[in-house]
């Protein structure tokens, strides 16, 4: 974790990562279309990113597996700051939200359990629209 991080308390970080989230939606989006994957109760998501670009997560209802099978990303969450390199395997626990700014170009994939097929009802599913609407507590930690 980075000492620069250290002592911040989660709800600060948070709200930096929000509002990289607002600034980030006021200049050009970089397009970047995730490949889908369905398997007996699996759905992956695989994004690759572009070196330089900057991205915020979603946040996650549930415990899920992220592989990156290829880059170097710089990552923060409300735990703190983190380079992950490929090969990585991390588990996400429920409530994450990450900021990102890929050092290489990078590929991403979170894994879950779902039998779902449909996006829209995937993205139901598996993501919060907001930390309020998860009910995830201010103190809790999640792990970057």
């Amino acid at each position: 974790m980075s000492d620069v991080l250290a002592g911040v308390p989660a709800q600060d970080i948070r709200a930096s990562i929000d509002a990289l989230e607002r600034a980030a939606g006021q200049v050009e989006q970089t397009e970047m279309p995730p490949v889908h994957y369905f398997a007996d109760g699996i759905y992956a998501r695989e994004l690759f990113i572009p070196a330089g670009t900057v991205l915020v997560g979603k946040i996650h209802k549930t415990t899920h597996i992220n592989i990156i099978s290829k880059g170097k990303i710089s990552v923060v969450t409300e735990e703190g700051h983190k380079i992950i390199e490929a090969p990585a395997t991390i588990v996400s626990k429920p409530g994450t939200k990450r900021a990102g700014y890929a050092l290489e170009d990078t590929v991403w994939t979170s894994i879950h359990g779902s039998y779902k097929t449909d996006l829209e009802e995937l993205e139901a599913e598996l993501i919060a629209p907001s930390f309020d609407a998860l009910g995830v507590d201010e103190t809790k930690k999640v792990e970057v």
